[in-house]
């Protein structure tokens, strides 16, 4: 937006607006028009929901929704300026000494295991039902809902589970048997392999979650360590999206597996699991290094947005796509598609069009090593299923039913009150 329409839609003069811009409260950027400049309507329409929610207890709430203020507690990860802290422990210093399912051990449990031991791999497989060139995403989801309905119907036709889980507390309904967070981790990797055409086995026989998402993708053997690091930087990231779908599922009583699904259909929006996508087609766009400047100008000017650059809790950059991209370009013979999306890189911050997330860390990942695009969606959908897990646990301990109310702004019948 120019000056004035960013001035009209914050409600100020454009002075005002000029000191926001100063203070980095919003982007802007040249508009190719002598001295005229545009403002991202994202910061924009940020700072408007944020002055609203000044006005009363409403109006709080109704901004904590839509990307404001907190909303609950949560022992889980603290947000700071240098990344997420996953229960004290940093990210970006985690993601280069520790293993996946350490990490995981450490949101689940609270405590960061010195050493882990493997984990137990899926007793129902339904991977091999998935085989083709499915989107990964929806292989997931697909095949989890299939293995689901498996166990039921195979719990119904027994009369002795191993290990159950009272729904909706000790006195309701029937037992049911819940798998485990490390099972639905692997069912989540032998699902992957068989969206990809490999065989769920190979990858599930892995010794590690790491090795395991390297078979599943057909990675290089060396590229494990990268591979695990980008797991790690994944893991968790507060109530983003699909973690506060999966909060409120086991809200409600629902088990793991359903938790998960609700995790799983958030994240496959393009505004969430699919942002790196998003990024892949900036790159097939500009499709040469030297053609980054003018395609992102290009986009600007033409009033659309710019994925997977400026994040809202990152002012001075993410530091998990810096971590990623760090990490990608240490990669031998990468894909040429990396020179091209480490120009655009360069160039958007020279533009001060914003610093890279971690969605660009994942593409860099994927052309490091020379994987499709798509492996940026499944390595962070894969590292997060251990923060779905841990906001689930969390959730359940707490005992409240997350049910927020609306205000209604519908028509009425003449004369109601």
């Amino acid at each position: 937006m120019d000056a004035r329409e960013a001035a009209r839609l914050l409600g100020v003069k454009v002075e005002t607006l000029y000191s926001y811009a100063s203070r980095r409260w919003v982007r802007s950027f040249p508009s190719g028009r002598h001295r005229e400049k545009y403002y991202l309507r994202d910061d924009l329409e940020r700072l408007r929901h944020r002055a609203d929610a000044r006005l009363g207890h409403e109006a709080v709430a109704a901004g904590a929704l839509r990307w404001g203020e907190p909303v609950l507690s949560s022992a889980l990860t603290e947000i700071r300026p240098d990344g997420p802290w996953y229960r004290g422990h940093p990210v970006v210093e985690l993601a280069q000494t520790a293993r996946f399912e350490a990490v995981a051990e450490l949101l689940w449990t609270g405590i960061l295991p010195a050493t882990v031991q493997p984990w137990p791999r899926p007793r129902a497989r339904a991977s091999g039902r998935f085989r083709g060139p499915a989107n990964p995403v929806d292989a997931m989801l697909a095949g989890l809902s299939s293995t689901r309905l498996a166990r039921y119907r195979g719990q119904e036709a027994s009369s002795a589970p191993t290990r159950t889980r009272r729904r909706g507390g000790a006195a309701a309904g029937r037992a049911v048997t819940e798998p485990s967070g490390p099972e639905l981790v692997w069912t989540l990797i032998g699902l992957v392999a068989a969206a990809c055409g490999r065989p769920p086995a190979n990858a599930l026989a892995a010794p590690d979650v790491a090795s395991g998402v390297q078979r599943a993708l057909g990675a290089a053997a060396r590229s494990a360590r990268l591979l695990e690091s980008t797991l790690v930087a994944c893991a968790d990231h507060e109530l983003n999206a699909s973690s506060f779908a999966a909060r409120v599922a086991a809200s409600t009583g629902a088990d793991l597996e359903a938790c998960l699904l609700a995790a799983l259909a958030a994240f496959s929006g393009p505004r969430h699991g699919a942002e790196s996508a998003r990024v892949q087609a900036l790159v097939t766009e500009a499709g040469r290094p030297e053609r980054a400047r003018a395609t992102l100008l290009a986009r600007v000017r033409r009033g659309e947005g710019l994925p997977g650059f400026g994040h809202r809790l990152y002012p001075a950059g993410d530091p998990r796509g810096a971590l990623l991209l760090s990490l990608a370009s240490r990669q031998p013979h990468p894909a040429p598609a990396l020179a091209v999306l480490r120009s655009l890189v360069s160039e958007a911050e020279g533009l001060g069009l914003g610093a890279p997330t971690v969605d660009v860390g994942l593409l860099a990942v994927a052309h490091a090593l020379r994987l499709p695009a798509f492996a940026g969606q499944v390595l962070f959908c894969i590292g997060r299923s251990a923060g779905w897990v841990a906001h689930v646990t969390e959730q359940r301990s707490s005992g409240e039913l997350l049910r927020p109310r609306a205000r209604y702004v519908g028509p009425r019948a003449p004369g109601a009150r």
